[in-house]
């Protein structure tokens, strides 16, 4: 419900783009970080074993999204989170 409204509100041809967090249900330490402009589609894609690394700790919920207006912030954002501090930072405040 949370997610659709985020698409309700990007709305009228706006492309919001989102970096999410994803964590393992059958191996809780395990959580996957990625970017994209469609995140129900993106969630499936991954319980669907279409991507190598996080077909092996599938199925995934989300855990956390952030949504960005355009690419560039959404891109940094991101690779912060892929570093030691910005994992540190995820799993403190995220």
């Amino acid at each position: 419900q949370t997610i659709y409204s985020s698409y309700v509100a990007a709305g009228k041809g706006m492309s919001m783009h989102y970096v999410y967090i994803l964590r393992s249900i059958k191996f809780k330490d395990k959580s996957y970080t990625g970017r994209t402009t469609d995140l129900v589609r993106r969630l499936a894609e991954h319980n669907r074993h279409e991507n190598e690394y996080p077909s092996r700790y599938k199925p995934w919920l989300i855990k956390t999204y952030v949504a960005f207006q355009t690419k560039e912030p959404a891109i940094s954002f991101e690779k912060y989170l892929k570093t030691p501090s910005g994992r540190a930072f995820a799993k403190k405040r995220l």
